[in-house]
């Protein structure tokens, strides 16, 4: 028996990539392996709280107006209705995981 959820994902240069290792009623976890010069864009959740882990290499965290440089291990909370996304400026790939509570869209 293997406990561990995280998915290899190799992504090309500019690419994305993504897999859910954990939905719930009240959680999603999903995995996002971001190529050189990739970027998830910006975007919000209105009804939960998202956490960023990043695993792997550097991310730069895009929150509202701001962008830092997040280098693995690193953990980064986003509000409720924050604007948040990420971009890889590196030539390397960064893995990251989203966590986000209460699963959007639940009751």
């Amino acid at each position: 028996m293997t406990l561990d959820r995280l998915e290899t994902l190799d992504p090309e240069p500019e690419e994305v990539l993504t897999a859910e290792l954990v939905v719930s009623d009240d959680v999603l976890v999903k995995a996002f392996a971001l190529g050189p010069n990739a970027e998830l864009h910006a975007h919000e959740h209105g009804d939960s709280t998202n956490v960023f882990h990043v695993l792997q290499g550097t991310v730069t965290v895009l929150q509202g107006d701001e962008e830092e440089p997040v280098e693995a291990p690193g953990v980064v909370h986003h509000d409720r209705g924050v604007s948040h996304g990420a971009r890889n400026d590196t030539d390397e790939v960064a893995v990251f995981t989203a966590s986000l509570c209460p699963m959007p869209g639940a009751d």
